[in-house]
């Protein structure tokens, strides 16, 4: 019961954190959601470092890495938006901004969680 609470905590300051960015960042600019897009790739980043302590030694408990990695971060990146959002962009036939957006989601999000691996290592 204890770690579905944590997860449930974690998820929750997650979400309230990307829905905080989304809101202030998505306005920006009319075809590119900004805010989606930081989180998600700072989420991977996240993930990369959570798990790379985790992996190197007895530096995280597995409760700290349901905090985290599972709820935090779980919470805070979201997949359900990103989803949507190039749904809105094929919709509306801008082929520019959803080959951005989602080349750039997959592949910065990828290379942060190397990053957060790496950073792990070095620290």
């Amino acid at each position: 019961m204890k770690q579905a609470f944590l997860v449930f905590l974690g998820g929750g300051i997650g979400s309230c954190l990307r829905y905080l960015i989304s809101k202030s960042l998505n306005p920006l600019f009319s075809n590119f959601f900004l805010g989606t897009f930081l989180v998600n790739v700072i989420g991977c980043l996240l993930i990369g470092i959570i798990l790379g302590y985790a992996i190197k030694g007895a530096l995280l408990s597995q409760n700290h890495v349901l905090l985290l990695a599972t709820g935090f971060c779980g919470g805070f990146t979201t997949f359900s938006a990103f989803a949507y959002e190039n749904h809105n962009l094929l919709k509306a036939g801008d082929y520019l901004n959803i080959s951005l957006y989602t080349l750039g989601s997959i592949i910065l999000g990828v290379l942060a969680v190397f990053l957060g691996l790496w950073i792990s290592k070095l620290l």
